[in-house]
C-alpha cells in the first residue's frame, strides 16, 4: 500500500452556506415542493415534468406528504406501478 501526498493530513472543512451539500439551500428529496420537483425532474430528462402534470398526477393518486411537498422516491414509485399497470 502507498502512501499518498496528503497521508497524514487535515482536510479543509466541508463548505458551508446555502449552496453546500446539506446546507440552507439544500434540497431534500424527500421533501419537495410542486415546483422543485418538477425542476429537478426536468433537469434529468423527465419530459412532462411540469407543476400542470404533477398536480394531475397528485389529483389521480400520486402520493404527497402531509405538508403537500412531493416526496420522490415515492413518487417515482407510483409512476413505476401505473406503468407496469399500463396506465
Amino acid at each position: 500500500m502507498s502512501r499518498g501526498e496528503d497521508f497524514g493530513q487535515i482536510a479543509p472543512p466541508p463548505p458551508q452556506g446555502p449552496g453546500a451539500p446539506g446546507g440552507a439551500g439544500a434540497l431534500s428529496p424527500s421533501a419537495m415542493t410542486l415546483q422543485q420537483a418538477a425542476r429537478v425532474l426536468a433537469a434529468v430528462g423527465a419530459r412532462y415534468a411540469t407543476v400542470e402534470n404533477l398536480r394531475r398526477d397528485i389529483e389521480a393518486g400520486a402520493p404527497v406528504n402531509a405538508d403537500g411537498t412531493v416526496n420522490l422516491v415515492h413518487y417515482a414509485a407510483w409512476l413505476a406501478r401505473g406503468s407496469a399497470r399500463g396506465d
